[in-house]
């Protein structure tokens, strides 16, 4: 387990001020985490199961393996996000592909398979009022803008990429389709000192994919749905689980927690 109750957390639990909870959800991308009116809560880490678990792809091969079909590769990137009304936390996370190796007659054959084996991770997402949580898979990347980085007083040579004459990508959209943001290296706020290329119009300084069926974030389960395999064979393991561990506090949220 890669995350711990914080001290603080901890002794408000112990001493009665504050309350240990669990959410547990999962299979739909969309859920929201109630949050009583002269309450709020400190979300302070999750585990994420992700969605795929029991679902293979093979393909023959001769002398290396090719990629894996778009069937699993959709899976290798999941996304948890964050929404408490005010505050918008993204994370991406990257779930292995397993290959094995076996023969059919005198094929060579690969078997694919997602690793769905339970992440763990600390947060620290404080909120007075319900908080959406929003789950999806992201197949690609798009017609990324690439450029190489000047020397400024941010990025010298040597250190870091500036004067390196790389060219790298310094406008990434996911899936673009008009609604996912794009987004932009080395900086955002300061853009204009490196002379690169003009802005798009939904620019952002993180890294993250927003729901959009056709190019961007899709729920997993209607994806899974939409492979065609057999309801009797759409296991409980197909599914994504994700359990939110945090603190409940019955009284108005403090100024100084923001």
């Amino acid at each position: 387990m890669s995350w711990q109750i914080p001290t603080q957390i901890e002794q408000d639990i112990i001493c009665g001020r504050a309350s240990y909870q669990t959410y547990q959800t999962g299979n739909g991308g969309q859920s929201v985490l109630p949050v009583s009116p002269n309450s709020y809560i400190v979300i302070f880490g999750y585990d994420f199961s992700p969605a795929g678990g029991g679902i293979y792809q093979s393909e023959n091969f001769t002398t290396s393996p090719a990629l894996a079909a778009d069937t699993l590769r959709f899976f290798e990137t999941q996304q948890i996000s964050f929404y408490n009304g005010s505050d918008f936390f993204p994370f991406i996370h990257h779930v292995d592909l397993v290959p094995s190796l076996t023969t059919n007659g005198e094929n060579n054959v690969i078997v694919n398979s997602i690793n769905n084996r339970p992440i763990a991770r600390q947060v620290y997402i404080t909120s007075p009022r319900s908080v959406a949580i929003t789950v999806g898979l992201i197949l690609q990347t798009d017609d990324p803008l690439q450029s190489a980085i000047p020397i400024t007083d941010t990025t010298p040579q040597q250190l870091t990429f500036g004067g390196s004459g790389q060219v790298m990508n310094i406008q990434t959209a996911y899936s673009q389709g008009g609604t996912n943001p794009t987004f932009v290296q080395p900086e955002l706020t300061n853009y204009a000192k490196y002379s690169l290329p003009a802005l798009p119009a939904n620019e952002s300084d993180q890294s993250f994919a927003v729901p959009d069926a056709a190019n961007g974030l899709i729920d997993p389960s209607s994806y899974i749905t939409s492979l065609g395999i057999p309801e009797a064979f759409r296991q409980a393991a197909c599914a994504y689980y994700l359990c939110v561990h945090y603190a409940l506090y019955t009284k108005a949220i403090p100024e100084q927690r923001g």
